[in-house]
């Protein structure tokens, strides 16, 4: 783990996505209140989060587990001028430990795989306000035939991969009205994300060509990003858009 975080310490981002794509995904959330009150999990060192501090006058709350991307943010927030609209917060997303209907938005780009799609939308779901959007990234097939490496490289590192159809249907099955998705451009992965890590690779392995563990630790990096130069049509991260349906009113008596 040192030497991962090594390799991911300053990164702009902690997994693909762009300002752009961020964008996208709010464009489709048509009654999301003037100043909505945000909970980004997983924030990473929170590159996402300025987005929506830019993009709505709402109020943030950021969480992640790694403090020093809580400090990278921080820092960011303050040099931007959002530190009176951006809260970070070390903790579990598995236990958040928020009062129920709290948030107008649960915003998660490319984290949720820790816990598991669905796992992570139920447990997230009494969080929102009725009538309340969650907004996530998830890695996801994009056709139906995959061919093997990219199979065996994803058996081995998140399993729970499924289509887009099919994670669409867990949306429903969670209890959300779908309101909309998107396959994030193949840039989306290269600008902030892969391009920062091939070049903190280049310096690493002259760091540590002496030690056969560090390097393993490197390769398998390489590997990950060789893999999508190969196959990225097959595999992509995807904005999927969900609402809360508000409870029907009552009849009148």
């Amino acid at each position: 783990m040192e030497i991962f975080f090594e390799i991911h310490s300053g990164l702009p981002r902690e997994g693909p996505g762009s300002f752009e794509s961020t964008r996208k995904a709010l464009s489709l959330l048509e009654d999301l209140p003037a100043v909505p009150h945000i909970l980004d999990v997983g924030c990473g060192p929170g590159m996402q989060t300025l987005d929506l501090a830019r993009l709505t006058d709402g109020t943030i709350v950021a969480v992640d587990n790694h403090q020093p991307f809580l400090d990278q943010l921080d820092k960011r927030a303050a040099k931007q001028g959002f530190a009176n609209r951006i809260e970070t917060l070390s903790g579990d997303m598995n236990a958040l430990g928020f009062e129920s209907q709290t948030f107008d938005l649960i915003w998660a780009e490319g984290s949720i795989y820790i816990m598991g799609f669905e796992n992570g939308l139920r447990k997230w779901r009494s969080l929102a306000k009725p009538g309340g959007y969650l907004a996530v990234t998830e890695v996801s097939w994009l056709r139906p035939e995959v061919p093997a490496p990219v199979r065996e490289f994803w058996d081995e590192a998140y399993p729970a991969i499924q289509g887009i159809g099919d994670n669409l249907e867990v949306i429903r099955r969670a209890d959300y009205e779908v309101v909309g998705h998107f396959t994030i451009h193949e840039s989306d992965w290269w600008t902030d994300y892969y391009h920062p890590i091939e070049g903190k690779l280049t310096a690493l392995r002259e760091k540590y060509r002496s030690n056969a563990k560090a390097m393993a630790v490197l390769e398998e990096e390489q590997k990950e990003i060789d893999l999508f130069k190969s196959y990225s049509a097959y595999y992509g991260y995807v904005f999927y858009l969900m609402q809360i349906q508000s409870p029907p009113p009552r009849p009148l008596q």
